[in-house]
């Protein structure tokens, strides 16, 4: 296993689909660091050489916030828009959608499944 930024990154794959196991780069941001690096996206990750595992791991580390660094902002993030009781950070709070979407019939994920609330019966006393 290959080891670039604290994550181990898939040896059969192509390294422009490898490098997207990585928190924090995905397929476009994948491109442009091979590109900087100068290698092919549809070389093999186990035919890379040390050399070229070495320029990726250099651009990344340079260029780019991943992994721990960047869960540790997003999470610096909501918690700002918590403590400083925003809108944003209310819906965080209640585990609501937060960017203006729908709640009556949507949401599914956010709110998690559904929990019934019965109609309540109310019992007839003999009088």
């Amino acid at each position: 296993m290959i080891r670039i930024g604290g994550i181990d990154i898939p040896e059969a794959k192509r390294i422009e689909i490898s490098l997207t196991y990585i928190y924090g780069i995905g397929l476009t941001r994948s491109r442009e660091i091979l590109a900087a690096a100068k290698i092919s996206p549809d070389i093999r990750v186990k035919n890379l050489t040390g050399e070229e595992i070495a320029r990726i791991q250099k651009i990344i580390d340079k260029n780019y916030k991943v992994e721990g660094d960047l869960r540790r902002e997003v999470r610096d993030n909501v918690r700002r828009l918590k403590d400083i009781k925003s809108y944003r950070g209310l819906r965080h709070d209640k585990n609501l959608p937060v960017r203006g979407q729908r709640t009556r019939h949507n949401a599914r994920t956010r709110k998690g499944k559904r929990k019934t609330i019965g109609g309540m019966k109310v019992k007839l006393t003999k009088t």
